[in-house]
């Protein structure tokens, strides 16, 4: 069993006065954090709060751009080319930088959000074009891909890597997650337990296949309803386990 991982959470999703997550409970719980950039969730504000936070929660830092979908909260499907989809992360990259810089917190990664996310793993010359992105800003910065094959091609061509493996989401036969529109409740138990499993080098599939799995980061998604409460259950699990959480830098290092 691996005995060092990144846990990370996306936070930051509230919109003016519509709140969700629980960000203050949360973020003292995980080593990083994904933060909206304003495309599919998080404000000005939001933003900036959510910046305050990670340097009071000593929690590394990272941009979460998304499509432009307010509605569907970045879920619903949509047709970006590469040039589109660099141009996008950089934009919304921007955005989270200005507030990291004002409040003297550096950014050390960016993972796309939901269907943005999705389309990396259909799409590998897209998921070129957005490490190529994130490795013009800034060569050190990480960019964060599902572990498997999107992962591994980006590795293979140079780029920075985390690769991303899910607490609190199904696996299809083909070791791709199964984004839900709307997440609900999950077992905490089931959630650590996968994430054992996950150290353990494997995931089971919805179908009962086990798919290889080598992961530097685990997220958990700070709008399921019982996003803290997973995340509690996770730590207390790995601790038993002697595994250590690390920010994805030091991961990294080590891998």
């Amino acid at each position: 069993m691996k005995k060092l991982i990144d846990l990370n959470a996306d936070a930051g999703e509230s919109f003016g006065r519509w709140r969700l997550g629980a960000d203050e409970q949360l973020l003292p719980l995980v080593s990083s954090v994904n933060v909206a950039c304003g495309w599919h969730a998080g404000d000005p504000g939001t933003m900036r709060r959510s910046v305050e936070l990670a340097l009071r929660s000593s929690t590394a830092l990272g941009a979460h751009p998304g499509l432009p979908d307010l509605a569907g909260f970045g879920r619903r499907s949509m047709a970006l080319s590469p040039a589109e989809a660099a141009d996008a992360c950089l934009y919304q990259f921007g955005a989270l930088r200005a507030f990291a810089d004002a409040t003297g917190v550096p950014v050390a990664h960016v993972k796309p959000h939901g269907a943005f996310y999705g389309l990396t793993m259909k799409q590998p010359e897209l998921a070129d074009a957005l490490a190529e992105a994130v490795r013009s800003i800034d060569p050190q910065l990480i960019v964060v891909l599902l572990a498997g094959p999107t992962a591994e091609r980006a590795i293979e061509r140079g780029f920075r890597v985390a690769r991303e493996a899910f607490a609190d989401l199904d696996y299809d036969d083909e070791g791709r997650i199964i984004i839900e529109p709307d997440p609900q409740p999950k077992d905490p138990v089931a959630c650590a337990d996968r994430v054992l499993e996950i150290l353990d080098g494997g995931v089971t599939a919805v179908s009962g296949k086990r798919i290889a799995v080598e992961a530097d980061t685990i997220c958990l998604h700070g709008d399921r309803p019982n996003a803290v409460e997973i995340a509690e259950e996770v730590r207390s699990r790995l601790g038993t386990a002697g595994v250590r959480l690390a920010p994805m830098a030091e991961v990294l290092a080590a891998r």
